[in-house]
C-alpha cells in the first residue's frame, strides 16, 4: 500500500479498539442530545473536552462560529485535518448521522495522534457546524482555517458504501415582486398583482427545468403572497433553492433565475428583486488519489467500498467549499439498507443501531490511516495536491 510499515497501522487499529467503547458513548451522547445550526453548544464542549484532556491545543470559536474550533496537536506542515459534524436536524435529530461524524473524526484524531508519537507534521480535529442550514465549513474556508491543510478527511454515514460522495452545488435565493395594491372591485385597473407575478415566475422556471442539464434543478415556495383577499397584492416574494452538478452550473443556472424574473417583471409591469438567501454550498471535489487510500484501509476493516451509482447524486454539503480550498475525501459507509434514506426518522434510529455501532470502529480506523499516510507518505501528498491542480508544499 504505501512505504509506512504494518507496525504503525497496527498501533492504529489497537488505539481505535481501545477507544472503541469510549467513542460510542459519545456518539450515542450526542445523539440523545440534539443541538441545531450555530447552538451546537454542549455537542462542541464535549467533543473539545476530550480532545483538550488527550493533549490537543484547542481553540474555540473559530471564524466567528460560538460552537466551531479548531483541535490541534503539532505545529509544522505537513498537516492532515479530521473534520467534526455536529448538528442535528430540527423535529428529527440525528436523522443524518452527524454523531457519527464527530466520534469517527474524534477517535481519529485521536489515534492518529498517539500512533504518530510526536512524528513531524500536524494532526487537526476541525469542529464544523451548521452543515445542515448556515454551512459552517465554508465559513471556516473564508476565514482561512484550511488554509496550511494538506488534506480534510471525513466520512458520512448512509445507505451505500460508496468511495466517494456525488454531491451537487447548492444555495437559495430570495425572489420579491414589488406591484401596486388596490381594491378589486374598487378601482381593479389601478393595481399591479405583484403575487401573480410571482405564481408565472413559477410557470416560467417549470417550462425552464424541462431543458436543464442532469442534476439541475430550480424548487420554489411562496414565502409571502398578500396581505387580504380583497387586496391586489402589491408585495410578493418566493425563495427558490438552486441545484447543479458543478459550481459553474449553479452559477448559469442563477443567472436564468434571474433572466426569467425580470422577464416576468417587465411583462407583468412589476419591478423584482433577486438576491442570495444562503451560503453557497460548492460541489465536491473527490480527491481520488485520498478516497482509494481510504477505500483500501476500510476494506481492511472489513467494509468494502464501490464507486457511487452513475447519475445518482446525494444532495449538498459544505465539504464541497473545503474540497474546493484542500484534497478532501467524504466517502459513505452504509449503516441502513439501501431503500432506507437520511433525514428520516427510521435513519435516527440507525444512527444508534448495532450495524452503527459496527461500522463506526472500521471508519474511524481509516480514517485515522489515511491521516497517517498523508503525513508520512510525500509523494501521497504529491500526487493529491497534484490532481488538485497545485503542488504540495510543506514537505
Amino acid at each position: 500500500m504505501s512505504g509506512i510499515s504494518d507496525a504503525l497501522y497496527r498501533r492504529v487499529r489497537e488505539e481505535v479498539a481501545d477507544r472503541a467503547e469510549a467513542l460510542w458513548q459519545v456518539a450515542s451522547a450526542l445523539h440523545a442530545d440534539p443541538e441545531y445550526a450555530f447552538a451546537e453548544r454542549r455537542a462542541a464542549a464535549l467533543l473539545t473536552g476530550e480532545l483538550r484532556r488527550a493533549g490537543f491545543d484547542v481553540r474555540a470559536g473559530v471564524a466567528g462560529m460560538p460552537t466551531a474550533f479548531v483541535a490541534r496537536s503539532g505545529t509544522e506542515r505537513p498537516a492532515v485535518a479530521l473534520l467534526l459534524e455536529y448538528d442535528a436536524l430540527p423535529g428529527l435529530g440525528h436523522a443524518c448521522g452527524h454523531n457519527l461524524i464527530a466520534a469517527a473524526g474524534l477517535g481519529a484524531a485521536l489515534a492518529a495522534r498517539t500512533a504518530l508519537d510526536g512524528s513531524a507534521g500536524s494532526v487537526l480535529a476541525v469542529g464544523t457546524p451548521a452543515e445542515e442550514g448556515g454551512g459552517g465549513k465554508a465559513l471556516e474556508v473564508e476565514a482561512g482555517v484550511f488554509d496550511d491543510i494538506d488534506a480534510a478527511l471525513m466520512f458520512h454515514p448512509g445507505v451505500y458504501d460508496w468511495a466517494r460522495a456525488p454531491l451537487t452545488a447548492q444555495e437559495q435565493y430570495r425572489v420579491a415582486f414589488h406591484g401596486r395594491a388596490a381594491h378589486p372591485t374598487g378601482n381593479p385597473t389601478e393595481g399591479i398583482d405583484a403575487l401573480a407575478a410571482l405564481v408565472e415566475l413559477f410557470n416560467v422556471l417549470a417550462a425552464l427545468g424541462r431543458r436543464l442539464p442532469e442534476a439541475s434543478h430550480i424548487q420554489g415556495i411562496i414565502t409571502h403572497g398578500g396581505e387580504a383577499t380583497n387586496i391586489v397584492p402589491e408585495y410578493a416574494e418566493g425563495r427558490f433553492g438552486l441545484r447543479a452538478a458543478t459550481t459553474e452550473a449553479l452559477d448559469d443556472l442563477a443567472g436564468r433565475l434571474a433572466t426569467c424574473a425580470a422577464g416576468v417583471a417587465q411583462a407583468t409591469g412589476t419591478t423584482v428583486a433577486v438576491e442570495r438567501a444562503t451560503i453557497r454550498y460548492e460541489h465536491f471535489r473527490d480527491s481520488g488519489t485520498l478516497s482509494e487510500r481510504f477505500a483500501a484501509h476500510l476494506d481492511r476493516a472489513g467494509v468494502r467500498s464501490t464507486p457511487p451509482a452513475h447519475g445518482v447524486y446525494l444532495g449538498s454539503s459544505d465539504i464541497g467549499n473545503v474540497s474546493a480550498r484542500v484534497p478532501a475525501i467524504h466517502p459513505f459507509v452504509a449503516i441502513m439498507d439501501e431503500d432506507g434514506s437520511d433525514h428520516t426518522p427510521e435513519f435516527a434510529a440507525a444512527a444508534v443501531s448495532a450495524r452503527a455501532r459496527r461500522v463506526l470502529p472500521a471508519v474511524t480506523e481509516a480514517l485515522a490511516c489515511t491521516a497517517i499516510d498523508v503525513l508520512r507518505d510525500a509523494d501521497l501528498r504529491e500526487r493529491a495536491w497534484s490532481a488538485h491542480g497545485r503542488p504540495a508544499t510543506g514537505h
